[in-house]
């Protein structure tokens, strides 16, 4: 008798099935669609069903001082995004001085909540996924190669 696949391995197959490159990694799986690349996070919930993250790193990086003026173009992007949101993560580095700015990683970010792991909620996962993706990079090619910029 083998072990039944956790959550995340059987999205994974279903991926993978229906033609998305995936692989592990770590503690969770890297969805590949041409160059980009959308980390996949699952588990358990314990009301039931499952709770899929998915993160986009966006190769964007914005330094401590700048911060103001990003944080106000930002909330205007969120406010036309429907399937995920732009946050900002510290980058961690490897300097303990304290007058080092601070650099943080724009990430796009979402959150799915799957009924179950039946072919209705996988085909709703793969729709989020690739509208998420779509959505989040548009957004942000559009703000950084529009005439405004990231100015809000």
């Amino acid at each position: 008798m083998t072990a039944p696949q956790s959550e995340l391995q059987r999205i994974m197959d279903a991926l993978q099935e229906s033609g998305m490159t995936v692989e592990a990694v770590e503690d969770g799986a890297l969805v590949r669609d041409g160059e980009t690349r959308v980390a996949l996070f699952a588990e358990k919930d314990h009301q039931g069903g499952v709770i899929v993250r998915l993160h986009l790193d966006l190769d964007l990086y914005v330094e401590e001082d700048s911060l103001p003026d990003i944080l106000m173009g930002m909330n205007l992007m969120n406010q036309g995004l429907d399937y995920g949101a732009l946050n900002l993560d510290p980058v961690e580095t490897d300097t303990e001085d304290d007058d080092v700015p601070v650099t943080f990683a724009v990430l796009g970010r979402s959150v799915l909540w799957l009924r179950d792991l039946g072919r209705s909620e996988l085909d709703r996962l793969r729709e989020h996924l690739r509208r998420f993706e779509a959505e989040v990079t548009e957004t942000v090619e559009r703000t950084l190669h529009g005439s405004k910029g990231m100015s809000a």
